[in-house]
């Protein structure tokens, strides 16, 4: 993968938090700080091992716990939505952004698999 696809999916990432930031401190309270909190601390992780992929050179592990930590914040956000935190709208923008981040770690895993 390029530096600067890398850096895409580190940006990405970057902006879900922000946007996320801002969506669940909205929560109504008894979901705020469990669910809310959560998917922030997910993305703040999720955020952390892609840096951390950048400058590693065995990343295999740490993108596969990026996947993984992207599939436990679709559910959450999933979580959100049907618990009438996010509305539908808010739901399908973080989503897509879920799946556009996924697809860029897939991409690299792909990538990196095919160097020598």
């Amino acid at each position: 993968m390029k530096p600067t696809e890398e850096l895409i999916v580190i940006t990405k990432t970057y902006d879900l938090i922000l946007w996320s930031c801002n969506h669940t401190s909205r929560f109504p309270r008894n979901h705020r700080f469990v669910l809310g909190e959560r998917m922030e601390r997910n993305l703040y992780d999720l955020l952390e091992t892609l840096l951390e992929a950048k400058y590693r050179r065995e990343r295999e592990a740490l993108l596969a716990a990026a996947n993984l930590k992207l599939e436990i914040l679709r559910f959450q956000v999933r979580l959100a939505k049907d618990l009438q935190c996010l509305k539908v709208d808010s739901y399908a923008f973080a989503s897509r952004q879920i799946n556009e981040i996924g697809r860029l770690v897939g991409g690299w895993i792909r990538a990196k698999k095919d160097q020598p």
